[in-house]
This record gives structure tokens, sequence and C-alpha cells, in this order.
């Protein structure tokens, strides 16, 4: 069985949004539209505490500067995803009729989460590779916001779980941080395994 894993396609990471990808709203349509081809649709949902260590107002620091939490490197970003609000929700042209099962992380404010199956410090999963093994899931299709984060742990997790691995990039977009980020997660999510379609 194939499954769609659509990361993170939220409010927040859209262009007005708290922590906005450039062209992040283009991934809604273009997610939208690979329903057709996947018997199971799962998506992610980044759900933090309104204090989450990774804040860069919690830690005093400068948003899009590097920190430390949980004594891991850490990038420090603006207040996003808080639990319960407007910038957490589902982009508002996600189809969410057709998804099977959520999956949120970073609920742990001492830990930040990036992969869809573990936090950063690959502590504690998050059940998502079970959940796709118990279905029958064989292969699996990444795409979402931001393919730089969230997106390129969250590929390279489902590698290393045991899955065929696909990145739709037409359906990701990244931050970019640093110029030259996106296509250095592209080479490592080749370098891991995943394959671009």
């Amino acid at each position: 069985m194939n499954a769609l894993l659509l990361v993170d396609i939220q409010n927040d990471f859209l262009p007005g949004g708290a922590l906005a990808v450039a062209h992040g709203d283009e991934v809604v349509a273009a997610a939208n539209a690979l329903y057709a081809g996947h018997s199971l649709v799962v998506a992610t949902q980044d759900w933090h505490p309104a204090r989450h260590g990774s804040f860069a107002s919690v830690q005093g620091g400068v948003a899009g500067t590097l920190g430390t939490l949980a004594g891991l490197p850490q990038v420090l970003w603006p207040d996003h995803c808080v639990q319960c609000s407007v910038g957490a929700a589902f982009a508002s042209g996600l189809e969410l009729a057709r998804i099977e099962a959520i999956f949120r992380k970073g609920c742990d404010p001492e830990i930040d989460s990036y992969s869809a199956f573990w936090d950063n410090g690959r502590r504690r999963a998050t059940g998502l590779a079970g959940f796709l093994r118990e279905r029958g899931v064989t292969d699996v299709t990444v795409c979402g916001l931001a393919m730089d984060y969230c997106v390129k742990f969250t590929a390279i997790d489902a590698v290393d779980a045991g899955f065929r691995v696909g990145l739709a990039l037409g359906a990701c977009r990244g931050v970019e941080l640093a110029a030259g980020d996106c296509d250095r997660a592209l080479s490592e999510m080749v370098a891991a395994g995943v394959r671009i379609l």
C-alpha cells in the first residue's frame, strides 16, 4: 500500500504566517492533486505549547540564529503553530476529508521535533511508523513544509524505518535560512535513499 504524508501544511508556514515559507501556499493545491494516487493520506501538525523551548522569545535570542535545546543544536524560531491557534490550523484550501490520521509533533516544550517519526533527539517516537506498518504501507510519498527542515527529516526517517520513500518535489517549499539550504536538503535526502518525484 502507498501512503501520502502531508507535512505541516499549516497557516503559520504560509505567506502572512508567523514562520512564513516563501510560496508556501503553492503546496496546497499540489498536495490535493496527489491524493488520487495514494491509498492512504496521513498528515502531521506542528503543535507547540505556548512557551516552547525552540522559540526565540523563550530563549531570549534572535529568530533564525542557532541556540541549544535538550543538549542539541537548535535553530531559534519565531513563536509558531501554538496549540489551538489559527496559525496551527491546516491551510484552508487543504482537503481534509481524505486525511485518515493526524500526527502532532513538537508538543514537548523541552525538545523540538522536525521529523514526523521522532523528536530531534530520537528519544521518543510519534507512533507513525507503527501506524503505517499496521495499515500495510510499503511506500510513502512525502510533501509539505518546510522542505529543508521537517520534510527532510521526515523523509530520511521514513527510509530509516524501512519504507520506500519518494519526495513530491512540486508540493514542497523551503525556509532557506541560508542560500542553498533546499539544495543541500535534497542532496541529503537522495543520499539517504529518497527518490525525487
